[in-house]
C-alpha cells in the first residue's frame, strides 16, 4: 500500500498557504475575473492567438517535437527549452500573455518554468490528480500557470480538468503514483472530489489559454482519440517568491525588475537549438 505524504519537502521552510492574487487596476482582466480566479482557482478560456498565428506556432512546435524525438527526448520532456529555443522564449515573454498574468502577480512578472505537454494519440499516458505547488520547492506559493493550447484540447484527446475551490485547502495529502497509472508525473491525490466542487474540463480551441492556481487539483485522462493534444504550460510568479534547490535557475524576467538577482534572467537565445540530452 502506498504511503500518504503531506509535504513533498518536509525539510524546507515553505509557506503552504494559498494567497489571493490580483492588482488594484488591472488592464486585461476585469475585477470580476480576478475575483473568480481567487474563488474558483482557475479562469478560462482566453483568446490569445488567432488561427493564422497559432498555425505558425504549431508548425514551429511540430518541427521542434520531430527534432526532439530524433534526439532521444520523450514527448513529455520538453521542459525549459526557452533557454535554447528562441521561438519558445518568444511565447514565454509574449506581451499578450504577460499582460494577463501581470493582472494577477503584479508589475514584475517572472516565468520560472515552461513545459510542453504533448499527448500523442493513443499513448496511454495520463496526468493524475495533483497540485503543482506540491512539486515545487518554492515559497510563498504565488504561482500562476497559463496553459496555452497549441492543438484543440477536448475531453476526447485528454483535456485538462480542474476541481474548483480545491486550492483553498492548500497542501492536500498525496500518494506516490502506481506504475499502472502511467502517470506523466509522480504524485496522485486520491478521491479528488472530496476537496472541492465537481470536476470541470477546460476545453480550449487552439490559440486559447486557461489560468490556474498552483494549489488547484487538476489532471487529465489519456488521449483516446486520433488527434494529438499539445499545450504549453507557463509558470509565472511574483518577485517576492523564493526558490530552493536551484529552482530559480531557469527563469526569465518577462516584465519589471527583480533587483535581488535571486531569479535568473535568461536572454533570448539566438537560435532554436535542441538541448543536449545527458
Amino acid at each position: 500500500m502506498s504511503i500518504e505524504h503531506e509535504n513533498a519537502y518536509p525539510d524546507l521552510e515553505r509557506d503552504l498557504t494559498f494567497y489571493p492574487l490580483g492588482v488594484d487596476s488591472p488592464g486585461r482582466l476585469t475585477p470580476a475575473e480576478i475575483d473568480q480566479y481567487n474563488a474558483e482557482g482557475y479562469l478560462a478560456p482566453f483568446d490569445i492567438f488567432d488561427s493564422d498565428e497559432i498555425d505558425r506556432i504549431r508548425e514551429y512546435f511540430d518541427d521542434l517535437l520531430e527534432r526532439a524525438l530524433a534526439a532521444g527526448w520523450d514527448n513529455y520532456e520538453m521542459t525549459n527549452w526557452h533557454k535554447t529555443c528562441a521561438g519558445v522564449w518568444d511565447l514565454v515573454s509574449h506581451p499578450r500573455i504577460v499582460d494577463i498574468v501581470a493582472d494577477l502577480v503584479g508589475e514584475t512578472v517572472i516565468c520560472r518554468h515552461s513545459h510542453f505537454f504533448a499527448k500523442l494519440p493513443g499513448d496511454g499516458k495520463r496526468v493524475s490528480w495533483h497540485q503543482d505547488a506540491s512539486y515545487w520547492p518554492i515559497t510563498p506559493s504565488k504561482v500562476v500557470t497559463l496553459w496555452l493550447a497549441i492543438d484543440d484540447s477536448f475531453v476526447e484527446n485528454g483535456a485538462m480538468s480542474v476541481i474548483p475551490k480545491s486550492h483553498r485547502r492548500a497542501q492536500i495529502p498525496f500518494l506516490e503514483s502506481a506504475p499502472e497509472e502511467q502517470n506523466v508525473l509522480r504524485q496522485t491525490v486520491p478521491n479528488p472530489d472530496r476537496h472541492g466542487d465537481q470536476p470541470v474540463a477546460l476545453e480550449l480551441r487552439a490559440g486559447q489559454a486557461s489560468l490556474h492556481s498552483d494549489w488547484i487539483l487538476h489532471g487529465s485522462e489519456p488521449n483516446t482519440s486520433s488527434k494529438r493534444r499539445c499545450g504549453l504550460a507557463l509558470r509565472y510568479l511574483s518577485k517576492d517568491v523564493r526558490a530552493y534547490d536551484g529552482w530559480n535557475a531557469h527563469s526569465v524576467v518577462c516584465r519589471g525588475v527583480e533587483p535581488t538577482g535571486h531569479w535568473a534572467n535568461h536572454p533570448r537565445p539566438s537560435g532554436n537549438q535542441i538541448p543536449v540530452r545527458d
